[in-house]
């Protein structure tokens, strides 16, 4: 339970470039409408830490979204991480495919804390109130200000 939602959360066992396979069996078992199904998934074209969340839309060649979109349909809810954008188209792969450098621990782990403190929002399709907390918690702010996650 979510926020009084019934919830169910599915980590695939399979490659991403495959997740639409696990997700599309797991909804025919449990008889999800792809409608109530909400995907966490990086974005290169969001500043690092940014969110937004929107229904259906294109893949951007972003081959777990094409997998999704296949199995699924696209009328799934997308809750876009900003990652950033290495500059290069070259070096997209290896951006995508590495861990995080050691000086993005600080907002890695606040964005994480932030989305899961406020997932029940989302479970609610509360999105434009989830956006405005991730984004307010994510802020700039001098240590006078900081507000807890």
């Amino acid at each position: 339970m979510l926020e009084g939602e019934r919830v169910l959360l599915l980590k695939p066992q399979t490659y991403m470039n495959e997740s639409g396979r696990s997700a599309g069996e797991a909804a025919r078992f449990f008889k999800i409408d792809p409608s109530r199904i909400i995907v966490f998934h990086d974005e290169l074209d969001l500043p690092p830490g940014n969110v937004r969340v929107k229904r259906g839309g294109g893949n951007a060649g972003h081959n777990g979204l094409k997998s999704l979109t296949e199995h699924l349909g696209n009328d799934y809810r997308r809750v876009r991480i900003g990652i950033g954008h290495p500059g290069d188209k070259a070096l997209v792969l290896n951006y995508v495919l590495s861990d995080f450098a050691k000086a993005d621990a600080a907002w890695v782990e606040r964005l994480c804390a932030t989305i899961a403190a406020h997932a029940g929002l989302l479970a609610k399709d509360g999105d434009g109130p989830f956006q405005r907390k991730v984004r307010e918690a994510m802020e700039p702010e001098s240590p006078a200000t900081a507000k807890p996650v």
